[in-house]
């Protein structure tokens, strides 16, 4: 069984809590599809924990973390360069070790004997492209995106869990009842956020493949510590930290 985790955006508190969970059901092979960093009050522990895994792709705020942010809102590039500042603070090995990982972060992962790969954004722009549930109303962009995958595709990003099919349709992880089977058809599955829920439920998403069955997972948090933590950094946005208890 593997487990899949994406947009932890340096939230300490929800990472701790997902990898626990994921510990208590026995899995020990862990993917990260991307944005480590940005947002949130922990970059460096959040980096720490995720280099420990056993894959982690490259995340747009990950690579303005290297680089610099391109369309970013204004708090979002705020944040970003309080998190490359922080970690431009860092000495010793741990800290050129992080900077290290994250410049070598891979874009796309693929599984040949499962016919999946794995993207932060989309097949067609692993990095930047959003692949949002009304997408499923623009034929021509799904079909151009399901014409890159040759069965399966995990992704983050947006940060809303869910199971885009060939078809056009979307379902969300309370439709399917947490758990959707692969079959022939092609899918796309985001996997949520584990950091910065957005699907208006503030618990933690991530999910389990064994077979092929994918669950949808929520994991509950200690969010107003992470909020405080924001609350106390003047670079960060306050709003960073009230989006959290609302899931948005």
């Amino acid at each position: 069984m593997r487990a899949l985790i994406s947009d932890i955006h340096g939230n300490l508190e929800a990472l701790q809590a997902v990898l626990a969970d994921i510990k208590s059901k026995g899995i020990t092979e862990i993917f990260c599809l991307g944005d480590v960093v940005g947002y949130g009050p922990n970059p460096s522990e959040c980096i720490d924990l995720i280099m420990e895994l056993d894959m982690c792709l490259l995340g747009n705020h990950d690579q303005a973390a290297l680089f610099d942010p391109e369309g970013f809102n204004a708090g979002a590039e705020r944040a970003i360069f309080w998190t490359r500042s922080v970690l431009e603070r860092g000495t010793g090995p741990q800290a050129e070790r992080r900077w290290d990982f994250l410049g070598e972060l891979t874009r796309r992962y693929r599984d040949e004997a499962a016919e999946t790969i794995f993207v932060h954004g989309s097949a067609r722009n692993p990095l930047n492209e959003y692949v949002f549930p009304d997408d499923i109303y623009n034929q021509v962009k799904m079909e151009k995106i399901f014409a890159l995958i040759e069965h399966y595709c995990f992704q983050g990003h947006t940060h809303i869990p869910g199971v885009f099919t060939e078809s056009l349709e979307f379902f969300s992880p309370e439709e399917v009842d947490f758990q959707y089977k692969l079959g022939d058809p092609k899918v796309m599955i985001n996997v949520g956020s584990v950091g910065q829920p957005r699907n208006n439920d503030p618990r933690s998403s991530y999910v389990t493949v064994d077979g092929p069955v994918v669950k949808f997972h929520r994991v509950p948090y200690d969010f107003e510590k992470t909020i405080e933590k924001i609350y106390a950094i003047s670079e960060l946005d306050n709003f960073l930290g009230d989006r959290l208890r609302e899931g948005r």
